[in-house]
């Protein structure tokens, strides 16, 4: 039937599947309706809103509606009145332990202690907590209710906008680099995982080319340490410090002259850290699903272990209080509320699409408002609970060597996982072997649970956008290419890398498509449809604290946060030395990449909408396409007809900048 036939004289609606209210006496959401048809020259003619817009139409493909929306093909029907297969949780439980294995992770365990530690010890504890309910929940369950309504992944969930689907696209390439990265990271704890069942700790003792500036980590005989003080009044460096410099990464002072080879140890670690993955996704979320239970609960039974076994410790309590006791004077200082925020994505992993390719995956009606209160409750706790067990252990090196300033037994950066926590261990007088195995596989564990999800996103994108191709091949074609990629975090150079991927891939790129993800929610698709959405497929009414937060709060203050970060932006370094200059240049032109993907699909939108004047075009692509909605087709029917009756219980809307704004937010 071609496309003019879908008309009768009285007039008829454009979209098949749509069904009109039962009260409504007039149409005004997607799925035009139509008066007349011209049929010369091959145009239409659509009256919307009191004008007549020309449009082509094409009997046999189809046209499109005054919003540049899909008219059904020749056969009567429209795109979207046949849900695409798409995978499930195989019960709602699967859903919550995969999100805490990808919230708690290597970011609560050996990146916050030393955070907070660096900013204001318990005072960070309090821009941590309000960072987290201003930015990090109202984030997290944004992208929850996108991803669970509308079953679609990152980049086609931008069909609510689609001119800021560059988004997506921005978020995968982040993601991709966070996954190299975090991979290298489980290579060394599978490193330090087999050296723990020598029957000396290899890291415990110093070797005889490390010369007079070395202490031993471990205890001596006597139950003393060596001196840490030369007689130059200088400060000696520990064994693990020296092991993982020297021995693990064989580190460079600089990276001048390159970054040199991979290691050959770590390179078949990298390996079975990515058979790992990789067998954990083969199949989807039907095999990550069942992995959650041990990726998420094991990690917790292995920290309570070490938390008993850290308090019971001599000079534990001290480490603690030290830990909890706020610094206030920190609280004004703009780098803290800063590092409050990039610890909030990195330990959530908002903003990347990874939460809302997980919620894609729900039951239309599944309780996601419950979840979100959950993970993001445990994710804190979890924090909190990591930071006693890490300063009880740093308590008693304070304590067995008669040091009374914690933070200088402690060394942060990169590598503090592997320097700090290997030598408190080593110092354990009692099978140190054992509560070693047992750190360095929870940290494996953790990192299994955090990448599976962060890979996992980007080949959602890639199969979402190439569905012919099966996902096994997907899924290996990745594991090479990260496995490749990630060789260059374990050469001599590797830890400046990871430090400069980190700044320039991930957490500018991250920060800034942030804020334009929650421009595009909030502002251009608006606050008030997205809490229509959460009425109808919750059944709840939406807070004025999310509200407010989406609206206002969040977005300014992540855009604060972005202006200090530029404002008081300095050449990066690692270790405080500087990379060569064409590095820094280098570094600018990987964030534009990951930015400019904004810019690239944006115009590729506009360019590719229906034959309309430029104007028009950009008009189009700001609005939600007509397959935007839940994707099962009788729950779209439902949720069209909702949409009329709220919009016919409006009225007729007021004009002016003021009351949009208001209406927005708390209409």
């Amino acid at each position: 039937m071609a496309a003019h036939e879908n008309y009768d004289a009285h007039g008829a609606f454009a979209n098949p599947a749509y069904v009109p209210s039962r009260h409504a006496s007039t149409t005004s959401i997607p799925g035009e309706y139509r008066k007349s048809l011209d049929r010369d020259e091959g145009t239409e003619s659509v009256k919307s809103n009191g004008s007549t817009i020309k449009i082509e139409a094409n009997p046999d493909a189809g046209g499109y509606d005054a919003n540049g929306n899909n008219l059904p093909t020749q056969n009567g029907s429209a795109e979207f009145t046949k849900a695409p297969h798409r995978d499930s949780w195989g019960n709602d439980i699967e859903f919550l332990m995969s999100c805490i294995a990808l919230s708690v992770g290597l970011g609560n365990v050996w990146r916050f202690p030393f955070i907070a530690l660096e900013n204001g010890g318990g005072a960070f504890l309090i821009p941590y907590i309000i960072t987290l309910l201003l930015v990090g929940r109202p984030i997290y369950y944004l992208e929850m209710i996108l991803g669970q309504f509308s079953s679609r992944g990152s980049v086609k969930v931008f069909e609510y906008a689609p001119i800021m689907k560059g988004i997506g696209y921005g978020q995968a390439i982040l993601t991709f680099f966070i996954a190299t990265y975090y991979s290298s990271l489980m290579a060394l704890t599978l490193h330090y995982l087999v050296d723990s069942f020598y029957p000396t700790l290899p890291w415990s003792y110093c070797r005889e080319e490390w010369g007079d500036q070395c202490i031993d980590s471990k205890i001596k005989t006597d139950g003393t340490l060596r001196e840490v003080a030369n007689t130059t009044g200088g400060v000696k460096k520990t064994s693990a410090e020296f092991y993982f410099v020297n021995i693990v990464l064989h580190e460079k002072a600089n990276i001048d002259d390159g970054i040199g080879t991979p290691n050959w140890r770590l390179a078949i670690t990298l390996a079975v850290s990515w058979l790992v993955i990789g067998g954990v996704i083969i199949k989807g979320i039907k095999s990550s699903g069942k992995a959650s239970y041990f990726l998420a609960i094991f990690p917790y039974v292995i920290m309570l272990v070490l938390l008993v076994r850290s308090l019971t410790l001599p000079g534990a309590f001290d480490g603690v209080l030290f830990f909890l006791t706020p610094q206030w004077d920190r609280l004004l200082d703009a780098k803290v509320w800063y590092a409050a925020v990039t610890q909030v994505f990195f330990s959530l992993t908002v903003c990347y699409g990874i939460i809302l390719m997980y919620a894609s995956f729900n039951r239309f009606r599944h309780n996601i408002y419950r979840d979100c209160n959950i993970v993001t409750s445990l994710d804190t706790c979890t924090s909190l609970l990591s930071g006693i067990v890490i300063f009880g252990i740093l308590g008693n090196l304070a304590h067995v060597s008669n040091n009374p300033d914690i933070k200088s037994v402690v060394k942060s950066g990169p590598g503090l996982a592997f320097i700090s926590y290997p030598d408190a261990i080593a110092k354990f007088e009692a099978v140190p072997q054992i509560f070693s195995a047992l750190f360095f596989l929870m940290m494996f564990i953790l990192g299994v649970g955090s990448n599976v999800g962060v890979i996992s996103s980007v080949i959602t994108v890639i199969c979402d956008g190439f569905p012919a191709i099966k996902r096994w091949i997907v899924v290996c074609v990745m594991v090479v290419i990260c496995y490749c990629f990630g060789l260059m975090y374990i050469t001599p150079g590797g830890q400046f890398i990871m430090n400069y991927i980190d700044f320039y891939g991930v957490t500018l790129v991250a920060i800034v498509l942030g804020i334009f993800e929650l421009i595009a929610a909030s502002w251009i698709y608006g606050v008030k449809n997205i809490c229509r959405d959460i009425k109808f497929m919750l059944k709840i009414k939406t807070s004025i604290y999310y509200r407010i937060c989406w609206g206002i709060v969040t977005p300014v203050f992540m855009t604060a946060v972005l202006i200090y970060m530029l404002v008081d932006y300095e050449p990066l370094k690692y270790n405080d030395t500087l990379y060569p200059e064409g590095l820094y240049a280098l570094g600018w032109c990987i964030s534009a990449v990951g930015i400019g993907q904004l810019l690239i699909w944006g115009f590729y939108t506009a360019y590719t909408a229906p034959q309309f004047s430029c104007g028009q075009r950009f008009k189009v692509a700001f609005k939600p396409t007509l397959q935007w909605g839940p994707i099962d087709p009788t729950t779209l029917k439902e949720y069209k007809e909702y949409c009329n009756d709220c919009e016919q219980s409006c009225g007729v809307a007021r004009k002016g900048v003021w009351y949009r704004f208001y209406d927005n937010i708390f209409g």
